[in-house]
């Protein structure tokens, strides 16, 4: 009864500090933050979309960071399967180790190594489960997590044992929008997409991560850095981490602010544009508009 009664009260004290506000670190709009608390009350995954470099990633690190709960990764490859996140079973190295006489060979469980989903559900602390990237698997592997997610537990048939979580993990299930989701699987999670920031959500994050910057550098290299977004027919458009990049760049090159500020319309592509542009493509681009604007110049 009084270990029921701990149980109740170390639940209760974790939800309270489950509500999240943000971080020292990390800037969180309204409306994410209103998602995280939601998905948490519900205990329903949260799947997060956004660009990349939008912060999805970071969000599970500041969620466990918030909670005081340790963090669980598991980065989905395009040969990732959802079996790999509940066990794996090594039936080659249990043949070879009977093979050699191996004592081991007579526990099965010698041979099962356990998944990200198996360290979840029996983490002696609640944890932060990310499941990051999802739409990079098969389309079949959000499907095949169905059952799992929905119930927090599955069969280990090696071993004739059910694994199943005493209290559900926070997950967070990011995707980058390589591919849809199954309407199954979407109907299981509460849903937020990361807009890209606007100027003055990107004033905040900057001023984190470079406090005391100077303010006219910031405002003239976030003119071209919103100016290149927005240029029509660019492939990849620069996201928050590579603006954060660049203006590490300008400050470590000691770049003078009359670079920025006179910048040279035939000259379209911004200096240290390699941590803004990131395929030759954007980079030809930028100079075909160079040499238009150096054509105009002549003629006028």
């Amino acid at each position: 009864m009084q270990l029921a009664i701990a149980l109740y009260v170390y639940v209760k004290k974790a939800r309270e500090r489950m509500k999240f506000t943000g971080t020292a670190d990390y800037v969180a709009t309204d409306d994410l933050k209103v998602a995280v608390n939601a998905a948490v009350t519900l205990r329903r995954p949260l799947l997060v979309k956004g660009e990349p470099g939008t912060g999805k990633t970071v969000l599970a690190h500041e969620i466990a960071r918030a909670a005081g709960a340790p963090l669980i990764e598991w980065h989905i490859k395009s040969t990732t399967k959802a079996h790999q996140g509940l066990y794996e079973y090594d039936a080659v190295a249990r043949l070879r180790d009977g093979q050699l006489g191996d004592e081991r060979v007579h526990d099965i469980r010698n041979y099962i190594r356990k998944g990200k989903l198996w360290e979840a559900f029996t983490s002696p602390v609640l944890p932060v489960l990310l499941i990051d990237e999802i739409d990079k698997a098969d389309i079949e592997f959000p499907n095949d997590l169905l059952q799992e997610l929905d119930r927090m537990s599955f069969d280990v048939y090696e071993t004739h044992e059910t694994i199943a979580a005493k209290e559900r993990p926070i997950v967070v299930i990011t995707s980058n929008n390589e591919k849809e989701l199954p309407d199954a699987f979407l109907r299981r999670c509460f849903f937020h997409y990361i807009k890209f920031p606007d100027r003055e959500t990107m004033q905040a994050i900057i001023d984190v991560h470079f406090p005391g910057i100077q303010k006219i550098l910031v405002n003239k290299a976030m003119d071209i850095f919103y100016e290149v977004r927005d240029v029509p027919g660019l492939k990849k458009k620069p996201s928050t981490s590579e603006l954060l990049d660049w203006l590490k760049l300008l400050l470590a090159e000691h770049m003078p602010l009359d670079v920025l500020q006179s910048r040279d319309p035939s000259k379209a592509i911004p200096p240290l544009h390699g941590a803004l542009l990131k395929n030759e493509q954007d980079v030809m681009l930028f100079e075909r508009l160079a040499f238009m604007a150096r054509r105009q110049g002549v003629k006028a």
